[in-house]
């Protein structure tokens, strides 16, 4: 299954080893692994809560594989993001992209990112010193964004 939304923790190599099983053609694997920052906004973070809308979100993540198959000529994509609770350090989501060649698994595995953090329907909740806060979209997520849309 190319995308799973799930409260466990992932196991990189495993999951690479999964990905590329079996597929002799693939000359590049890359792989993006996000992680629980300590601090956000000028504030230390304790944990973070994510929430996620089930079905929609798993299909929003689907649809962001297709939009990158569709530009890039990709063996194959796996998007692996956890919802619950969360502390620093834990692994929040995986993005791996096989692909003959590294230039385009690069690209892909970029592009995936780029329209998830802005385009699936996740919702994150920080517990900071001063109480819990909802994270905001960033900036810097549209203007990545952005450069894919310029390239169509």
């Amino acid at each position: 299954m190319p995308v799973r939304v799930q409260q466990q923790d992932f196991d990189l190599s495993h999951e690479v080893a999964m990905l590329r099983a079996d597929q002799p053609g693939i000359g590049a694997i890359v792989s993006f692994v996000g992680t629980v920052r300590d601090m956000n906004d000028g504030s230390s973070v304790a944990a973070m809560e994510l929430e996620h809308y089930p079905g929609m979100t798993e299909k929003a993540l689907e649809d962001i594989i297709v939009q990158a198959k569709a530009r890039w000529p990709v063996c194959d994509a796996l998007v692996i993001h956890r919802v619950g609770p969360l502390m620093p350090l834990d692994q929040i989501v995986l993005v791996a992209v096989t692909s003959p060649h590294r230039g385009e698994a690069f690209a892909a595995c970029e592009f995936i990112i780029d329209y998830l953090k802005t385009d699936a329907p996740f919702w994150k909740k920080e517990q900071t010193p001063d109480g819990s806060r909802w994270v905001d979209a960033r900036v810097s997520d549209d203007t990545a964004l952005k450069k894919w849309q310029a390239s169509q």
